[in-house]
């Protein structure tokens, strides 16, 4: 059975792990109704990231997401910036307090130059100095 009426789902402050994070990534793909997506202060690494950028390649719902207070590197990070050089519906984003350096940042920078959608990018707490 598919939900038609979820919208917003906060799963924050858990302990999801990259398992998890791969599971509710592959339902994003195909799910209609999300707009709003809560996963901070859990225990995501880049590959949980990485499964999120390919949901964002197909998801035409979700407008938020926060995946702030994990464990994502430049390595999530980078194929999370690919992703939103396609994605049209993400207008927030939270990725503070990771593990995200200058590479990670210029590869957002990069992704910024063509998505049009995308109003809020959180970066803070990570381990970016001067690009």
């Amino acid at each position: 059975k598919t939900n038609s009426t979820l919208e917003s789902l906060n799963l924050g402050e858990n302990k999801i792990s990259d398992i998890g994070a791969e599971r509710f990534a592959e339902a994003l793909k195909t799910n209609s109704t999300l707009s709003w997506v809560d996963l901070s202060g859990n225990k995501i690494s880049d590959i949980g990231a990485e499964r999120f950028a390919e949901a964002l390649e197909t998801n035409s719902t979700l407008e938020s997401l926060n995946l702030g207070e994990n464990k994502i590197s430049d390595i999530g990070a980078e194929r999370f910036a690919e992703a939103l050089k396609t994605n049209s519906t993400l207008s927030w984003v939270d990725l503070s307090g990771n593990k995200i350096s200058d590479i990670g940042a210029e590869r957002f920078a990069e992704a910024l130059k063509t998505n049009s959608t995308l109003e809020s990018l959180n970066l803070g707490e990570n381990k970016i100095s001067d690009i």
